[in-house]
C-alpha cells in the first residue's frame, strides 16, 4: 500500500498517549477517569483510545489554565518544579 494512501493515526492507545505527553500511563489513566482527557472505551475492560484531536484540546487546555495560573501569581517560581 503506498504511503500516501494511509489514513493518518486517529487514536492513541494510553502507551501511545502518556509518551505523546511524556509522562506516565497511570497519569493518563487518572484524567480519563477525571475526564480532563476525553477518551473512549472499547470493548473490554481497561482498553482504551484517546484521539489525537482530545490529546490537542488538553494541552490546549493545560496552555490556559497554567498561563491563568501564572498572572493570579499562584506559579511564583518556576525553577521550583521537578521536570526530570
Amino acid at each position: 500500500m503506498p504511503e500516501e494512501n494511509i489514513p493518518p493515526t486517529r487514536f492513541l492507545t494510553v502507551e501511545q498517549a502518556a509518551e505523546y505527553l511524556n509522562v506516565g500511563q497511570p497519569l493518563i489513566r487518572a484524567l480519563l477517569k477525571s475526564g480532563e482527557l476525553r477518551g473512549l472505551q472499547i470493548g473490554g475492560r481497561n482498553i482504551w483510545r484517546i484521539g489525537i484531536e482530545d490529546v490537542q484540546a488538553y494541552i490546549g487546555e493545560a496552555y490556559r489554565k497554567t498561563a491563568e495560573r501564572i498572572a493570579s501569581g499562584e506559579v511564583d517560581d518556576l525553577a521550583a518544579g521537578d521536570d526530570s
